[in-house]
């Protein structure tokens, strides 16, 4: 028997595709998948790209996670607080949800509501030190879909100087899947279909987070809901602060990071890559007209945005290399 895992919200997208990878993962056993509505049900039932997978749902609850060594809550924000806090010590959390991601309470009441629950390690293996912070964790706070692609993108710029932190813009489009499971009308295929729209312009929960984890002072985020299930697509740029080569300042930053790449020059980074893998992909350059840092990175939303990231982290908690279980590739066509 292996390192024993439960998955919490294992019903949903994330939840899925964490199921997906731990059934390839040579030292994470899966021992419970927990929901809600389809407690009792076949895992195939909800996921039936899993066919054959032999649990049913349990329902999620203390006594069924606490049996595990590692448990991935992979539950709607605001809702992983109060059940990880009665989960034993010696078992080993990661949240994919934002209960735990932000150190400033205020910005948790302004952009999520309610009680601020305390941040614990963030999981984001490749800012500086921070694989190191996360290996001797108990308990890691996954990062959002946007925050990862935003953050790793931005974070080596600012931290490098190359970068004004007070006056950054992004645009970036997100899939459907970003959304969660739950039926939603402007979710149908019929409404999404042929269709770009921004959402929650001006107020993103994720604009918090990005400046904790890249020191940006000034960010203005416009979300953009794409017509596809998955995959993510930001453009990030920023005022210089003098001459500068953002792809100098990247290329080091992540010369030792196995899921971040820096593509050849001329070759844009483009979310069906990125399908299915752990990656992100990033290029850079300057803006010739006005002179701005432009920096274009794709990921899967699900992967190194949601559950990948997560397998990575729980790799490190367990002293594992993060590689472990993951592939950098993508699936294509």
């Amino acid at each position: 028997m292996g390192i024993r895992v439960a998955v919490a919200g294992a019903s949903g997208y994330a939840g899925g595709e964490l199921l997906r990878l731990l059934t390839g993962h040579p030292e994470f056993d899966l021992v419970a998948a927990t929901a809600h509505r389809q407690a009792g049900q076949p895992l195939d039932s909800v996921h039936p790209q899993l066919t054959g997978l032999d649990p049913t749902f349990a329902a999620t609850t203390v006594d069924v996670l606490a049996d595990a060594d590692l448990v991935f809550l992979a539950l709607p924000h605001g809702e992983s607080a109060a059940l990880a806090a009665r989960l034993p010590a010696q078992v080993r959390v990661v949240d994919l949800g934002a209960d735990h991601r932000l150190v400033d309470g205020d910005a948790w009441t302004r952009y999520y509501g309610g009680t601020h629950a305390g941040a614990w390690t963030y999981g984001l293996p490749e800012l500086p030190g921070q694989r190191e912070r996360i290996a001797t964790a108990t308990r890691v706070a996954n990062t959002g879909c946007y925050a990862a692609t935003i953050v790793l993108a931005l974070a080596p710029l600012i931290a490098a100087g190359a970068a004004d932190p007070a006056d950054v813009v992004v645009v970036a489009a997100s899939g459907t899947s970003g959304a969660g499971r739950a039926a939603k009308t402007h979710l149908l295929a019929s409404e999404v279909a042929g269709d770009l729209s921004p959402y929650k312009v001006g107020a993103h929960q994720h604009v918090p987070e990005i400046k904790q984890a890249t020191g940006a002072t000034g960010l203005s985020f416009t979300p953009v809901l794409a017509p596809m299930p998955r995959g993510i697509l930001a453009t990030v740029t920023a005022r210089p602060t003098g001459e500068v080569d953002p792809r100098a300042v990247l290329a080091p930053a992540y010369a030792d990071a196995p899921f971040v790449h820096l593509l050849p020059e001329g070759r844009w980074p483009h979310t069906a890559a990125t399908l299915g893998g752990n990656a992100c992909h990033l290029q850079a350059t300057v803006d010739v007209d006005s002179g701005r840092l432009i920096v274009v990175a794709a990921l899967d939303n699900l992967g190194k945005g949601a559950a990948g990231q997560a397998v990575q982290n729980a790799n490190l908690m367990f002293g594992l290399p993060e590689t472990t279980g993951l592939s950098c590739f993508g699936v294509a066509p």
